[in-house]
C-alpha cells in the first residue's frame, strides 16, 4: 500500500518543495516579457534538433537490428516516438514493449526478438551517457559549488558504466546458457511463463535471437557514432532555447546541463518525482548563474516542444498502427 500511494505522494510533495525552492522568487512580469520577446527562429532550430535526436536514435537501432532484419530508419524512429506516446497514456515504462510490438507486426518478426534489440540500444545509451559524465568530470568543466560535484559525477558515471556495461556483457556471455532447457533459472523462467499462459522455451529462444551485435565493423562503429551524436544534439537543445531568450553559456556548460539533468531525471523516476527534468535542469542552470526567469523559459521551451513533437507524433504513429494493448493474442511471440 505504501509503495502504491506513499511513494507518489512523497514524490509530489518533494516536487512542490523543489518548485518553491527554485522559483519562489520568480519575477512573473519579467518571465512573461521574456516569453513575448523569445526569438521564434531559435525555437524553430530547437524543434529541428529535437527531431534530429530521435532520428539518430532510430538510425542507431537500425544498425543493431540489421542482422535480424534490415528495417528503415524512418520506420524505427516512428516506433520510438510511438513508445514515448504510449508512456503518456500508460505511464508504466511500457515504451520498449510498444516499440518492439510495432516493428514486430510491421516486419513479421517475433516481438521478444525485437524487444531484446531495444534493450541493447538502451544499454549502449547508458554506457555512452556515462562516458560523457566521466569526460566532463575529468576535464573539470563543472560549476564550482559547495561539495565535490566532480567526484559525484565521476562516481555516477562509473556506476553507470559498470551497470550498463555489465548488463551488456552478461547478455552476450549467457545467451547460449539462457537458451538451454537444463539450467534451473531457465526452468524457473518457463514456469513463470506458463503461469502467464506463454511458451517459456519459445519465449527464451526468441529473446536470445535478439541478442545480436552487427557483424559488419562499419555498423558496430555506427552504433556508437549515432549514440554519441544523439547525446551531442541533445546537449544543443539548451543552446537554441538559450539563444531564444538571450542566454549564451560556455560550450562545456551545455554538456554539464545534459549530464546533470539526465542523472536527476533518472533518479526522479525511482522516487516518483513529477517533472524531474525540470528540477534537474533548473538546479543546473542555477549553478551556472542563469536568472530564474530565463532558466524557466529555457526549460519550458525544451520540455513543451519535446512533448508536442515526440509525444504528439508518437501518439499519431500509435493510432495509425492500430495496436490495442489489451488484445494480447495479436502479439507475435
Amino acid at each position: 500500500m505504501f509503495l502504491r500511494w506513499g511513494v507518489p505522494v512523497f514524490g509530489a510533495a518533494l516536487a512542490l518543495f523543489l518548485t518553491f525552492l527554485l522559483y519562489g522568487s520568480l519575477d512573473f512580469a519579467k518571465f512573461l516579457n521574456g516569453l513575448r520577446s523569445a526569438d521564434p527562429v531559435w525555437i524553430a532550430v530547437l524543434i529541428t534538433t529535437i527531431l534530429l535526436e530521435q532520428l539518430l536514435n532510430g538510425w542507431k537501432w537500425r544498425q543493431i537490428l540489421h542482422d535480424v532484419k534490415p528495417v528503415g530508419t524512418i520506420k524505427l524512429t516512428g516506433a520510438l516516438l510511438a513508445g514515448y506516446g504510449a508512456n503518456v497514456l500508460v505511464p508504466l515504462g511500457i515504451s520498449p514493449l510498444i516499440r518492439a510490438w510495432i516493428i514486430a507486426r510491421l516486419e513479421r518478426l517475433k516481438m521478444p526478438t525485437v524487444l531484446t534489440t531495444t534493450i541493447i540500444s538502451r544499454f549502449v545509451d547508458g554506457v555512452v551517457f556515462a562516458l560523457f559524465a566521466g569526460v566532463l568530470a575529468l576535464a573539470g568543466k563543472v560549476p564550482q559549488v559547495e561539495g565535490n560535484l566532480e567526484l559525484g559525477l565521476s562516481i555516477a558515471g562509473a556506476l553507470n558504466i559498470a551497470l550498463f556495461g555489465g548488463l551488456l556483457w552478461a547478455m552476450f556471455r549467457f545467451r547460449t546458457f539462457f537458451a538451454a532447457d537444463g539450467p534451473a533459472i531457465c526452468r524457473l523462467f518457463d514456469w513463470l511463463a506458463a503461469r502467464l499462459r506463454a511458451n517459456g522455451s519459445a519465449l527464451r529462444a526468441a529473446l536470445c535471437d535478439g541478442v545480436v551485435w552487427p557483424r559488419q565493423a562499419v555498423r558496430r562503429i555506427a552504433v556508437f557514432i549515432a549514440a554519441i551524436a544523439a547525446k551531442l544534439v541533445a546537449a544543443t537543445h539548451f543552446v537554441w532555447a538559450g539563444l531564444a531568450v538571450g542566454v549564451v553559456l560556455a560550450p562545456w556548460d551545455y554538456i554539464f546541463l545534459m549530464v546533470f539533468s539526465g542523472f536527476i531525471m533518472v533518479l526522479g523516476r525511482f522516487v516518483r518525482i513529477p517533472g524531474s527534468f525540470i528540477f534537474g535542469a533548473g538546479f543546473a542552470l542555477q549553478m551556472l548563474g542563469v536568472p530564474p526567469e530565463a532558466a524557466l523559459l529555457m526549460i519550458l521551451f525544451n520540455y513543451i516542444m519535446t512533448i508536442m513533437l515526440v509525444v504528439g507524433i508518437g501518439l499519431i504513429v500509435l493510432w495509425q498502427s492500430g495496436i490495442d494493448i489489451h488484445r494480447r493474442s495479436e502479439a507475435p511471440f
